[in-house]
């Protein structure tokens, strides 16, 4: 009597009947063909982490007028956990050549490509600031963006502005929102408990910045990305969107307010994402 684990060949080969496996070969089997199923799963679990991450991992953030870098926290956060690296330009606001030279300052920090953010008044920032061979893409978040010769003041002039878009200067030439239509002109879908604290928390720009001439231009060279705000009251969306058409931006639009990146930071953040597998 043959041993259970031997092979049971039932026919001699030169029948070319072939070989039959023995019920101890056909559960071996099944286990190895269980043990592969097991891999394959873990290799489809692992494949996707390393999908995930970014040709390009550093984001870097402009702020407009009347706001800081921390309003960028919850986009700050969203992006960093997808593990971009993510620095945020605190730039003085009192004109463009400044903005430019803080945004360069941080540029030099970055160890590779860089994804450049602006907001608002920062598009015309990031237009120039551009050109620096680090950045790889740029967004405008509800952002100006001029081609060579124009100016933010050029654009704004072009579609009528919304009644609670007003601003007030002072003596120096320093320029606010205007203090009781902030909310509703700025951030009308933000709690007003946090419209409050920004409002009295704003950063006035120098109002020259707004005439200054674009004397270079990132995006003619570089893939431009352009969220739409279509509740934005402080730039006409019509604006924005006559903006990145000229510009051949791609075109996102999210409903929010002129601070949708504080009130719609997943999809703001989504744009950035995307930004950061473009190609020249």
């Amino acid at each position: 009597m043959k041993n259970s684990s031997e092979i049971n060949w039932n026919a001699s080969s030169t029948e070319g009947k072939g070989i039959i496996p023995s019920k101890s070969t056909n559960v071996l089997n099944k286990c190895l063909f269980a043990v592969f199923i097991i891999l394959s799963g873990l290799l489809i679990k692992v494949s996707p982490v390393a999908a995930q991450t970014p040709p390009i991992k550093n984001i870097v953030i402009v702020h407009g007028a009347f706001g800081d870098g921390s309003g960028w926290k919850a986009v700050y956060d969203i992006l960093t956990k997808k593990r971009y690296h993510v620095t945020i330009v605190q730039n003085p606001l009192t004109s463009l050549n400044d903005d430019v030279e803080a945004t360069n300052r941080i540029l030099d920090q970055q160890d590779g490509p860089v994804v450049l953010v602006g907001h608002s008044w920062a598009g015309v920032v990031i237009t120039q600031a551009g050109v620096d061979p680090k950045v790889a893409s740029l967004v405008y978040v509800a952002a100006f963006e001029p081609d060579k010769g124009e100016t933010a003041n050029s654009w704004t002039e072009t579609q009528a502005k919304a009644p609670s878009m007003r601003v007030t200067a002072d003596p120096k030439g320093f320029v606010f929102f205007d203090r009781t239509t902030f909310h509703e002109g700025y951030c009308a879908d933000l709690p007003k408990a946090l419209a409050d604290f920004m409002n009295a928390s704003q950063q006035a720009i120098v109002g020259s910045c707004f005439g200054t001439t674009v004397t270079e231009v990132a995006w003619k060279n570089k893939p431009s990305y352009g969220i739409v705000a279509t509740e934005d009251h402080a730039i006409n969306p019509m604006t924005e969107r006559n903006m990145y058409k000229k510009a051949n931006t791609k075109i996102t639009e999210i409903k929010g307010s002129h601070a949708v990146f504080i009130s719609q930071p997943e999809a703001v953040a989504a744009v950035i994402v995307k930004a950061s597998y473009a190609k020249q």
